[in-house]
């Protein structure tokens, strides 16, 4: 049984930061550790799309929008993934999840939701002009 549970979502201004946080309540201790997790967003009316990924090997891919702009992070005490949002646009705009499989997905289908089988509840991203 995996739980996720984001935080750290809110509303700034265009060219502001935001850091979300991604907590995994496990009952396997290994789960965490082994396995590929990921951020997605959905706007209203949009497919969910792949933000960023953190490897089961530890790497980490970005989608072409947020590159240079989004760190992902993990940090393995705490069971918790990060997102650090820097110069956030409006089209970040967004509920934005956190995901786990413990499949490991290389090339494309990291960004490819069905793959994930643990979601969290999400939490609001809004930038203004």
């Amino acid at each position: 049984q995996v739980r996720l549970v984001e935080s750290g979502g809110g509303s700034v201004q265009a060219g502001g930061s935001l850091t979300l946080s991604c907590l995994v309540s496990e009952t396997s201790r290994y789960v965490f550790s082994v396995s590929t997790m990921a951020w997605f967003r959905q706007a209203p009316g949009k497919e969910r799309e792949g933000v960023a990924v953190f490897g089961r090997d530890g790497s980490r891919t970005y989608s072409d929008s947020v590159k240079g702009r989004f760190t992902i992070s993990k940090d393995n005490a705490k069971n918790t993934l990060n997102l650090q949002m820097d110069s956030l646009k409006p089209e970040d705009t967004a509920m934005y999840y956190c995901a786990l499989t413990r499949l490991s997905l290389l090339g494309d289908i990291w960004s490819a939701p069905e793959r994930y089988n643990d979601w969290g509840q999400g939490t609001q991203v809004t930038v203004s002009l």
